[in-house]
């Protein structure tokens, strides 16, 4: 965004191949991108930095840790840590020709940095998106899988109260069976007391001749 600003600023001010040096992170140190750009005199290579120091402390509130080379205007650096701006003199620019010693950077303009820069950030948003999505998801699946943790556990009492219910039958059974032993023991009880009550047939007496 503060690369943006600033190589917006060399634009208006009619800044001379303005190039974004994107800097190899082993080689680059602390900074980021290097802004490069030229003017055809020190007056607008100064009106160049006052612009882009101005905007970025207004717009932003960013200050540069260090200004350099402003009273000449041959070569004018501002170091916003992040990122450096050079505003050279065109003919300073070739002499130092700082995109051939940094060789391992990638040069591009303002327009193809825009252009990356929504890309990157676009695809930043759609893999947030799928995050999201696939965090959402399972939400469902997990519901299912509660209600049927709780359907199994309503389940199971309803079975073990089947199962214990099942063996009455045989309660039953061996109840009836001393019942019949009585109906037995009362028969029995009955014949013998018959047998006593009935009495003794006499033998016959034989008649006299």
């Amino acid at each position: 965004m503060y690369v943006q600003a600033a190589a917006a600023v060399c634009e208006d001010k009619k800044g001379i191949d303005t190039r974004i040096l994107e800097l190899d992170p082993i080689d680059s140190g602390l900074s980021d991108f290097f802004l490069v750009t030229s003017a055809s005199n020190d007056r607008q290579a100064i009106a160049i930095a006052d612009e882009i120091e101005d905007r970025l402390k207004n717009s932003f509130g960013l200050f540069p840790n260090s200004v350099e080379g402003r009273r000449l205007g041959q070569w004018i650096l501002l170091d916003y840590v992040d990122f450096v701006v050079h505003v050279f003199l065109s003919d300073r620019r070739a002499f130092y020709d700082i995109e051939r010693l940094r060789k391992s950077a990638r040069p591009l303009t303002p327009a193809e940095f825009d252009a990356e820069l929504r890309s990157a950030l676009a695809a930043r948003t759609v893999a947030a998106r799928s995050k999201a999505a696939a965090k959402s998801t399972p939400a469902p699946a997990l519901k299912k899988a509660a209600r049927k943790a709780v359907q199994k556990k309503a389940a199971r009492p309803a079975a073990r109260k089947s199962k214990s219910a099942a063996p009455a039958p045989k309660k039953s059974a061996a109840k009836k069976k001393p019942a019949a032993k009585k109906s037995a023991i009362k028969k029995s009880s009955a014949k013998k007391s018959a047998s006593k009550k009935a009495p003794a047939r006499r033998p016959a007496s034989k008649k006299k001749r």
